[in-house]
């Protein structure tokens, strides 16, 4: 009865000095991320004309991801609120309707808002009462009005974010070709492994699964070009390791999947066309189509250690050079969704579709092991 008395008097809130907007989660996020998609496009122009192109382009790329990421979050988060506010709201309107009709009887009969049948002391009585609930309900009318802001708020971040999200998705696919030019154009980076590609043909015709093929590549070790420099202590990063590609865990290791097959490493969901790059400095070893796997990029980030990329659509780079941390080594495949499909769907998933699958596992001394035991997968991290 409370809450439905706040109800009634929000109806007559129009004369009422209008109340400061809500300041919420979503719109803070939202806003946040609109102004980082800004700053990534001022930093794709300034890329174009930076001494190392790639570097520049991959740093804007990533940015453009976190943007994107963001903004779909605060989008979605608005959606939320709106449809519980909203949800609220009508399961009001029922008992809001029954006691309109007796107030508005009330209204035409003011007169005997003044009597009590116990007479002057109680209608004394009951205007004291009346004069103590008054400021509880105000209370109760303020904190109605600002949800019903609130909900306008939402409605206005989602509208307003079209415009945004369309320059962002723009942005992010011209810097994904800059990326691309700047790769077949950029000078030779340093090599430390000079592979036979006749062996390495033969190694590709003779394995028959990704196991055979990684151990092989193993086994046939490389030529250490003469200015090669050691990579740094692999080992002592063990369980500090950033993921390769912003994505969500599909599966860890060794969880079958809906065919009851289990693989030794991870499953990661990806939205479409993400950046994928090396996480620690490591020689391309091998690049290119394997099996069933699509594009399959395999990196040796210390001796003895080999770490899988499979899914691919886009790979860069020559086996045996040299990559430094944070280096592109490909992307995923898809197409970016255009606005409308990000925001149709944003109350249920938020247009966050992570399409795409990527398949990585780490080997150590010819045999797998448990990725999540280097990398940092955290909860949010394995979130859908």
């Amino acid at each position: 009865m409370r809450s439905a008395r706040a109800a009634i008097l929000a109806l007559a809130l129009a004369g009422l000095p209008p109340a400061a907007p809500a300041q919420t989660d979503p719109a803070k996020i939202a806003r946040a991320a609109a102004q980082a998609l800004r700053d990534a496009g001022r930093a794709l122009d300034a890329a174009q004309g930076a001494n190392d192109r790639v570097a520049a382009l991959t740093d804007t790329i990533r940015a453009y991801e976190q943007g994107l990421a963001a903004l779909r979050a605060g989008l979605r988060r608005a959606a939320i609120r709106e449809r519980a506010i909203t949800l609220e709201l009508d399961a009001q309107r029922a008992e809001l309707g029954r006691l309109l009709g007796v107030m508005m009887g009330m209204e035409r009969a003011p007169e005997a808002l003044l009597l009590h049948p116990a007479g002057p002391l109680g209608t004394a009585r009951a205007g004291m009462l009346l004069g103590e609930v008054t400021p509880a309900l105000q209370a109760e009318a303020e904190a109605l009005r600002a949800r019903l802001q609130e909900v306008a708020l939402m409605r206005s971040l989602q509208e307003s974010a079209a415009d945004t999200l369309a320059e962002g998705l723009a942005g992010a696919q011209q810097a994904r070709t800059a990326l691309s030019k700047a790769m077949s154009e950029r000078r030779t980076l340093p090599r430390r492994f000079a592979e036979d590609p006749d062996r390495l043909r033969a190694l590709l015709q003779g394995s028959d699964t990704l196991d055979s093929f990684a151990t092989g590549l193993a086994s046939a070790g490389g030529t250490t070009a003469p200015d090669g420099s050691a990579p740094p202590d692999f080992a002592a990063r063990k369980g500090r390791l950033p993921l390769p590609v912003q994505a969500t865990v599909l599966r860890r290791a060794g969880e079958a999947d809906a065919a009851g097959v289990t693989r030794p490493g991870l499953v990661l969901a990806t939205r479409p066309l993400a950046l994928v790059t090396t996480p620690v400095p490591a020689t391309i070893r091998y690049r290119g189509p394997l099996l069933d796997y699509g594009n399959v990029m395999i990196l040796e980030p210390a001796e003895g250690y080999l770490l899988v990329l499979a899914g691919l659509a886009q790979v860069y780079g020559d086996v045996g050079e040299v990559l430094p941390p944070g280096h592109p080594v490909g992307l995923m495949g898809g197409a970016d969704p255009n606005r409308q499909a990000v925001l149709d769907p944003v109350a249920a998933t938020g247009g966050d579709r992570r399409t795409e699958t990527l398949y990585m596992e780490l080997r150590q001394g010819g045999r797998p092991v448990n990725p999540s035991d280097w990398f940092t997968v955290t909860r949010a991290a394995t979130r859908d």
